[in-house]
Parts: C-alpha cells; structure tokens; sequence
C-alpha cells in the first residue's frame, strides 16, 4: 500500500510529548488541525489502559490484523510470526502495535502475552492498542509495555499476524501504518499526517495559557466572593480565548 508520509520527530521532541497526558496533547492539536477535532483522530469507543502506572506512551503506528479464533490462518502461513516480526524489526521506532482483531466483539484469545510483550520490547516497540484482549497483564507491566485494550482473557487461541502493514481500525477510528500516536489511560490521539511538525509547540502553548488564565483564576479565590469569583472567571475566559486566537489565527501557515 502507500505509505502514509509522515514527518520524524527528534527523540527529544518525542520524550517531551510523553511527558504530557494525552488530553493535553488533544488540546494543542485541536488548535492546529485541519480535521474535525470534535469527532477526529482519537478513539470513538471505550479503551481500557493495564498499565496506567507507565504513564504515556508515544510513537508511530505498525499496524497487524489478528483472528485468533481461525485455526486456518497458521497453517496457510506457518512462517506468519517470522515475516511479521522481520517486519517488524526493519522500521525505526518508538512503535506502537496498533492491532485490529476480526473477532470483535468475542474476545475468543489475546494477540499479547509476556513472551509477545517481551520480544516486541526487543525490537523497539513501546506499547500496544489491541481492539480485542490482553493476558499476562503483570508480565507485560515488568517488560515495560503499555497496553491499552477491550478487556482480557484467559488463552491466546490461534493467534497469529494475518496481515500488516495495512490500514487497520479499533475503538472506531481507521489509523495507517505510521502515524503518530499518543496514548494513555484516557485513550489515544493518532496523529493525522502532516499535523506532527507543531503538535508539540501547540499543546505547551495551550497548557500554559490555561495555568496562566483559566486556572489561575479558578484557584485565586481567597476573599473572593462567588459574583467575584464569576467574573474573574469570566475576565480569564476572555483573556484565554484572545490569546489562543492571536496564537492560532493563521492556522494554514503552520
């Protein structure tokens, strides 16, 4: 398929954007993007983090399609797990394994375990989003691999890549192989194509403009009566709006 293009951000930038939670990483990208930031880019469904202790994870999207209740998908490529994971190792990460499972909504195995969490580790993935189910969820928190998933489950059936390197969809959003994702405990941004150059500029913008506004106003409230309060909430809105607007207003040159 054609690859989707996408813009290689520094690690230094990468490690900063995992320092942030991923709403506040929406709020900058909200504010630059040329989708509908009411209804794009992130999950549309419920996701489930297993590691939340692990904070977020950032990287680029490989994406695999599972079928673990098909015992057929092994025999007619008994080498499935060798290509996949030759594929795997040819691209530079950090990668996220985003996987769609065709079992949905039966969760029959998991794709992940602490054997799949442990050599996708090795081979410079961070995480994974699994539309189906995870096991082995301590293991795969003492490899450092971040899940976020349906659910889990006992067994992991017949699972095996069936195909990768395609376009995938979970939780209701369509993601291609190499798009920028950013996930935590309350579920994922995937980066639309061209939009990661200012992503990370946008949302220290937006976070400090809401320490500087919004917030503050919010928690100066000593003294203050509640018709005080509202207006200082109100000045604050006004100055949080205003400046967004001078920040942002020539959108298309960013």
């Amino acid at each position: 398929m054609k690859k989707t293009p996408t813009l290689r951000l520094t690690e230094g930038e990468l490690h900063e954007l995992k320092r942030w939670n991923t709403p506040t990483i929406y709020n900058g990208w909200e504010q630059i993007t040329r989708k509908d930031a009411s209804r794009d880019g992130f999950n549309l469904e419920p996701t489930h983090d297993y590691m939340p202790a692990l904070g977020a994870m950032v990287g680029y999207a490989v994406t695999v399609v599972c079928e673990p209740s098909r015992e057929g998908h092994r025999a007619r490529n008994p080498r499935a797990w060798s290509q996949y994971r030759r594929y795997l190792a040819s691209l530079p990460g950090p990668k996220v394994v985003v996987v769609q499972d065709l079992d949905k909504p039966t969760m029959y195995g998991s794709f992940w375990g602490e054997v799949t969490a442990n050599f996708h580790r090795a081979l410079g993935c961070v995480g994974t989003i699994v539309d189906g189910a995870v096991r082995d969820v301590d293991e795969m928190t003492a490899a450092g691999f971040k899940a976020l998933a349906r659910g889990t489950c006992v067994g992991h059936a017949y699972s095996c890549p069936v195909r990768w390197d395609g376009e995938v969809r979970v939780f209701g959003r369509k993601i291609r192989p190499g798009q920028l994702i950013h996930a935590d405990k309350h579920g994922f941004l995937a980066v639309p194509p061209g939009e990661e150059k200012h992503l990370l500029e946008a949302a220290r913008f937006m976070d400090s403009n809401e320490c500087r506004t919004l917030i503050a106003a919010g928690r100066d409230t000593f003294g203050k009566t509640p018709r005080e309060i509202c207006d200082a909430l109100d000045r604050a809105g006004e100055e949080f709006g205003r400046a967004a607007k001078a920040k942002f207003s020539r959108r298309g040159e960013w």
